[in-house]
């Protein structure tokens, strides 16, 4: 009788352990599954929408920065915030902080693209994005994003805002894809004070205000067809960084294999010598109007 009940105790605790491991599987799986099943809820509801569609969303969206155009770009010269110089070409940068290739872009060819700016030569269109957060496990490419959009409403001075993207893709500063390195708001916040943004402006620029109009852009902005690659593995698709000068899409893929560097590409489609960037009075060949100078082999 004794060896009988302590079979049936034996049987009762292992029916209860086996209850308590199914019940933490499913609540595993579920926890796994979940997300899972929203991303792809998500993706597939946003890949059925037509760039029309996208477009109109991301007009509905309350709260827009008031620095951005109807297609999510801020415009920075010489002169300020959206106040473009007549006779430059534009040169329009679609990014996110959390890209790799943006980071390499941006320590490569931003301090060209800076002086022809400080001169008035140039344009500058930056179009943010924020589907990185992927890569990051503290949504780094929303909150960065944030930042910017709100730094552009409160700071009118290009070159502070040139200053912060340069800190945030800083090769010591930007985390890697999939490093799993979280970077705290006060790290982002003295960046922003380093390239010169006022301690006020950056304190208040840790905001969610813009992430639903990010959201937004996110859909949309990769629908646009002239946005996506002409060329390489991934032709027909929109990656970043994508790169339009005076709206046309250039090239970068086919210009790296005729040029030694991107920077040298991007001014040969721009019609200037390296020798004049910087350079008052000395204008890029293409001007306001003209389309990027295609990549030659007999350059």
């Amino acid at each position: 009788q004794r060896a009988a009940k302590e079979r049936r105790q034996q049987t009762i605790i292992g029916a209860c352990v086996l209850g308590v491991i199914v019940v933490l599987i499913a609540v595993i799986a579920l926890s796994i599954w979940q997300p899972w099943k929203n991303s792809k809820s998500s993706e597939s509801s946003s890949s059925n929408v037509t760039v029309q569609q996208a477009y109109d969303q991301l007009q509905k969206v309350k709260n827009k920065p008031t620095t951005a155009n109807s297609k999510g770009g801020i415009l920075l010269s010489k002169n300020g915030v959206n106040k473009k110089v007549s006779g430059a070409p534009t040169v329009a940068v679609y990014m996110d902080f959390m890209c790799s290739g943006c980071g390499s872009f941006n320590r490569l060819v931003d301090p060209t693209l800076e002086k022809m700016l400080d001169a008035g030569q140039l344009n500058l269109e930056l179009h943010p994005m924020s589907f990185g957060d992927r890569w990051s496990s503290d949504n780094y490419s929303t909150r960065a994003a944030n930042m910017l959009l709100y730094i552009t409403e409160h700071d009118d001075d290009p070159n502070h805002i040139l200053g912060f993207i340069s800190n945030m893709y800083a090769d010591d500063f930007q985390p890697a894809e999939n490093s799993g390195v979280t970077t705290s708001d006060d790290q982002m916040k003295k960046q922003a004070t380093k390239a010169g943004v006022p301690k006020k402006v950056a304190d208040a620029a840790v905001t969610d205000k813009y992430t639903a109009w990010l959201d937004a852009i996110d859909t949309y902005t990769p629908k646009r067809s002239e946005l996506w690659n002409t060329s390489g593995d991934l032709k027909g698709q929109m990656t970043t960084p994508t790169i339009t000068i005076n709206g046309k899409f250039w090239d970068m893929n086919q210009s790296q294999s005729v040029y030694s560097d991107t920077k040298s590409g991007l001014l040969a489609a721009l019609g200037i010598d390296e020798n004049k960037v910087g350079v008052e009075g000395t204008m890029p060949s293409i001007g306001e109007n003209g389309k990027p100078i295609a990549a030659s082999a007999d350059k």
